[in-house]
């Protein structure tokens, strides 16, 4: 399950940067905003979005001790988005040893 999840992440991973950079180039959010910005499902989507990375970032915040890493995955998450969730993961997917599963992911705090 843990190597199934790896690949699933990174692959996620880079998708999103793909896409990010992909649309970087091609469009600029902030010449556009003031049009995004005026369609209703746009503005919920951004809600939906930031309620999620609070969702995240508690989880974050319950497995880092040290609040300079809490401050800074709280940049990443909120700039960032589903790039710095799966980041996250990736991390905290490469950091098990073996023979720990899906339960030590999400409950055991880091060190």
């Amino acid at each position: 399950m843990i190597n199934f999840l790896k690949v699933l992440f990174s692959i996620v991973f880079v998708w999103m940067c793909y896409e990010v950079i992909d649309t970087c180039l091609h469009h600029n959010l902030f010449t556009e905003w003031n049009y995004l910005g005026g369609i209703a499902w746009m503005r919920a989507t951004l809600w939906d979005f930031y309620a999620n990375i609070l969702v995240i970032y508690v989880w974050v915040c319950y497995k880092e001790k040290h609040i300079a890493l809490k401050i800074l995955w709280l940049v990443l998450l909120f700039c960032l988005g589903s790039i710095a969730s799966c980041g996250y993961v990736l991390i905290q997917l490469f950091k098990l040893k073996p023979g720990e599963g899906v339960k030590h992911l999400f409950g055991k705090q880091n060190g």
